[in-house]
């Protein structure tokens, strides 16, 4: 049965547009991306079947263009269209966090770095530089590093703070496929950069780890 033919209330887009995008489904939602299925599926089955090929709309993301173009019914057309909404979504809550005190704005730190890193495969940590109004300069990945782990230079991070000219730092580092619970080693890096930074006064004001689901700031645990 098509979409066209379901109950009004039951459609996608007739049910966003009387309860707002956040009462649908991650199916329904990528259905109303898709627009259209293919043959024997409507839309919402193919979103269903990527949600469930891919795990999570996260996967979904994360996917390269050969993995994408796999799935019966997606082709390089989809996949750029979907790279270029994770795209928008980015610079969008970039430029809210440009205008705004960063810090007093925890939800949109975290939902802007689980943009950026929770669909990535690779361990990698990124910098939110925040001027003297902690509002976003810029925000770059410095370092990468194999599936579990990365090395970080706190003398590299000093200096393109500087290049910056930083007031205040936000660090942040995914865990592929794990938890967003700290290690050891991560609790010394924090204590590492923190003392490198405070020496040319410079302050680090979360350090947040993002998992697939879930996040974890040092801040908001009394860790820094």
């Amino acid at each position: 049965m098509a979409i066209t033919d379901w109950p009004e209330q039951e459609r996608p887009r007739e049910k966003l547009l009387r309860a707002g995008a956040a009462a649908l489904s991650d199916a329904e939602l990528l259905a109303i991306f898709l627009r259209v299925g293919m043959a024997g599926k409507t839309a919402v089955d193919l979103a269903r079947d990527l949600l469930q090929h891919f795990q999570s709309l996260n996967g979904v993301f994360s996917a390269d263009v050969q993995q994408m173009t796999a799935v019966p019914g997606m082709g390089e057309s989809k996949y750029c269209q979907l790279q270029a909404v994770l795209e928008m979504s980015k610079r969008a809550l970039g430029e809210t966090l440009q205008q705004k005190d960063s810090f007093r704005s925890p939800g949109q730190v975290k939902d802007y770095l689980q943009l950026q890193l929770a669909h990535l495969q690779r361990e990698v940590f990124g910098i939110m530089f925040l001027d003297a109004q902690n509002r976003l300069i810029a925000y770059e990945t410095l370092f990468e590093g194999s599936l579990m782990q990365t090395s970080v230079y706190p003398r590299e991070v000093v200096k393109r703070a500087l290049a910056l000219n930083a007031a205040a730092l936000i660090l942040s580092h995914n865990h592929p496929g794990g938890v967003a619970v700290p290690s050891r080693a991560d609790e010394q890096l924090t204590i590492s950069l923190k003392d490198a930074l405070n020496l040319v006064d410079i302050k680090v004001l979360d350090h947040i780890i993002v998992a697939k689901q879930e996040t974890f700031s040092f801040s908001e645990r009394g860790l820094i």
